[in-house]
């Protein structure tokens, strides 16, 4: 059984036969809530199509958990003109900073000297911004526990993979780094990014705001693509010449994760119980699919 995750606030989401959150309250309780089930439709198990999909999946039940764990941890309900508002703050907060900024970062360093290395500055350019803004969001309390969490759910589901019984003593023992981290996947999708926008602008002549434009519109062509190579990096698990593929999402967890305390492993095994289903003679059990679940 393929599991993926996300951290959240104060909890974790846990993907397996049924999406799961489970969150530790105020007062100390863990509850858990049952956020439904993946169905992956005949059209969306299509190649290149499976990879845009699925990414639509993890961030659907992603913001969803993470309101939902936003309102358990502090007791407090969410108007949904909270949710709107916050959802479009962060779409507004990613399109600018990693799509609007470079662009116009590059314009002023590279003008015009080919498409080619166009693309590499501009590459390069959203990934300080994407490394900077991860550190910078680190320095804050919340977000290192968000990044405790992180941790929990990998070391969780490494237990897991491994057969073991899922108590704390035995998840402890694992590390927090996970090579089917989403992190690994957004590296590679730079690096695809970059080479499939450069031969795009090699035929088409774009402006400043076409370049914005075609970013957005290229978007599920380019999670189609590394999805589709990170399952080729996940059939060679990481061995000769993947590591190459494999190491800057390594680099990048040691950022986006922390080492859990107790409290925060029971939180990730009580997420993974509920996602797995505790009935061992299940008579009514999904068909899942095989492809590469993404972690959070």
């Amino acid at each position: 059984m393929k599991v993926g995750g996300q951290a959240v606030i104060e909890g974790v989401l846990m993907i397996a036969k049924k999406v799961s959150l489970a969150v530790r309250k105020s007062n100390g309780e863990i509850v858990v809530r049952d956020l439904g089930k993946v169905n992956f439709p005949k059209w969306a198990k299509v190649p290149f199509i499976r990879g845009f999909y699925s990414l639509f999946v993890s961030l659907y039940f992603g913001i969803k958990a993470l309101n939902l764990s936003s309102e358990l941890s502090s007791g407090e309900q969410m108007k949904n003109s909270e949710k709107v508002l916050s959802l479009l703050l962060a779409i507004g907060l990613a399109v600018g900073l990693f799509i609007v900024v470079p662009i116009f970062l590059t314009n002023f360093l590279v003008e015009k000297r080919g498409e080619f290395l166009y693309s590499i500055v501009e590459g390069f350019i959203r990934l300080g911004l994407f490394l900077l803004y991860v550190w910078i969001i680190s320095l804050f309390r919340d977000v290192k526990q968000v990044f405790q969490f992180h941790g929990a759910e990998h070391m969780t589901i490494h237990a897991f993979e491994r057969g073991e019984d899922l108590r704390v003593e035995n998840v402890r023992k694992y590390s927090t780094i996970h090579p089917r981290c989403g992190t690994n996947f957004l590296m590679i999708f730079l690096i695809v990014a970059i080479v499939l926008l450069s031969v795009f602008g090699s035929v088409v002549n774009l402006s400043t705001w076409t370049r914005i434009l075609s970013r957005l519109i290229l978007l599920p062509v380019v999670a189609g693509i590394s999805y589709e190579l990170l399952k080729v990096v996940a059939f060679f698990n990481g061995k000769g010449w993947v590591k190459i593929l494999y190491l800057p999402g390594y680099l990048l967890q040691y950022l986006t994760t922390a080492r859990p305390d107790d409290s925060q492993i029971e939180v990730a095994i009580a997420a993974l119980k509920h996602a797995v289903g505790e009935e061992k003679n299940a008579t009514e059990e999904q068909k899942k699919e095989e492809d590469v679940e993404l972690l959070g």
